[in-house]
């Protein structure tokens, strides 16, 4: 069914204004996001990865208590509090600890990785240094912290709205033209637009999955806010009053994760939240579990153990917003497929910085009024009517 000269009007009304008012910014998340594919290589390459040593096969296979690593932690900053504990995702011979002031969201924290074979203090990440933090604050949130994420969520919706204008205005464009034709014999603008379809439409699937997992990962502190509220909330519900529950009257970390294994068989521990911290309540330890599959290794169960007693109270399964935003995650930098599809990723990212580019240099070279609007409009710019075949 054909479209109306007034609805492709309005589509391309859409498209342009959409990728004007976002292109910006999505050429910086392309910029930023390219270097975010190889993190793990890039820190390997300027020596900011913190790696184990070597050991003997027989100490390689010890592994030191929970609380033995806290505590080495804890050692090189005593006069903080240990928020968060898991074990690295590239090797589980290093557990990574998030140490701050109180147990309140800040990013006032120190990060110090402990050697879980040993519990020795084998580095310390430098929080907010260097050139892939400077490339994940802006890629996240533009150094804006929440209302940052916000924006950059607006403006990856106008993205998925230009996408599907821009899928519309394609059908009745290539009518007049084969699938990839670039028309060299044509003006420089003209084979600009050529590309700018072709490969806006070749990228168009990645493009649009990139786009919606961001807008996705943006809205991760309120998802999170709404899962402590609804759910966490209602299970703790009977410790409502009482105090957060100091360090001197916990039970042993390492009993509480041997409860938290045993209710849940079949996962690993992916990371733990004390108690009073974001992803825990004030009376809980926190453990949150993950299975062994390129796919269940994304997914969380939490098993809140009573922080005190050391014993479960509840295993709740996740939302199914939050197994989305847990999905979503790996799936927006490409970290699912190893090294294969993180090439893929960075080569289709390359590609859409050629269609934002292209898209602003066509607009940027726009032309004067032409005699059919109804052409005009397919493109989605008014003045490129007049390189389109007659």
């Amino acid at each position: 069914m054909s479209l109306s000269t007034r609805s492709i009007r309005v589509w391309a009304w859409l498209h342009k204004w959409s990728s004007l008012v976002c292109t910006v910014f999505m050429l910086l998340l392309c910029l930023t996001g390219l270097p975010l594919i190889f993190h793990h290589e890039i820190g390997h390459l300027l020596g900011t990865e913190i790696e184990a040593l070597e050991l003997p096969a027989a100490q390689d296979r010890q592994r030191a208590s929970a609380d033995d690593v806290m505590a080495a932690a804890r050692k090189l900053y005593p006069d903080r509090i240990v928020q968060f504990m898991g074990k690295s995702d590239d090797d589980e011979r290093l557990w990574w600890t998030t140490l701050t002031p109180t147990p309140e969201p800040t990013m006032d924290y120190k990060s110090v990785t402990v050697d879980a074979r040993t519990a020795r203090v084998v580095g310390e990440y430098k929080v907010g240094e260097g050139f892939m933090d400077l490339m994940f604050r802006l890629h996240v949130d533009l150094f804006a912290g929440l209302p940052g994420k916000l924006f950059l969520g607006f403006m990856g919706l106008l993205l998925l709205v230009a996408l599907v204008s821009g899928v519309v205005l394609y059908a009745p464009f290539m009518r007049k033209l084969d699938f990839g034709t670039v028309r060299h014999e044509r003006s420089t603008r003209t084979r600009w637009l050529d590309l700018h379809n072709l490969i806006g439409i070749v990228t168009l699937v990645w493009c649009f999955v990139v786009g919606a997992t961001g807008v996705i990962n943006t809205g991760a502190d309120l998802l999170v806010r709404h899962w402590q509220v609804e759910h966490v909330g209602e299970l703790v519900r009977p410790y409502q009053g009482r105090p957060l529950v100091p360090e001197a009257e916990r039970a042993p970390l390492q009993r509480a994760l041997d409860a938290a294994q045993a209710a849940a068989p079949g996962k690993k521990l992916y990371f733990v939240a004390f108690p009073g911290t974001a992803f825990s309540s004030p009376h809980h330890t926190t453990f949150f579990m993950r299975g062994d599959t390129p796919l269940t290794a994304k997914l969380m169960t939490p098993v809140l153990v009573d922080a005190r007693t050391a014993q479960v109270t509840a295993a709740p399964a996740m939302p199914w917003y939050l197994d989305a935003l847990l999905i979503s995650q790996p799936l927006h930098f490409g970290d699912y497929g190893g090294m294969p599809m993180k090439v893929l990723w960075a080569l289709l990212d390359i590609a859409t910085l050629l269609v934002l580019g292209s898209g602003l240099y066509l607009w940027l070279k726009k032309r004067g009024p032409v005699a059919s609007p109804a052409r005009a409009v397919v493109l989605g710019h008014a003045q490129q009517a007049a390189d389109l075949p007659r």
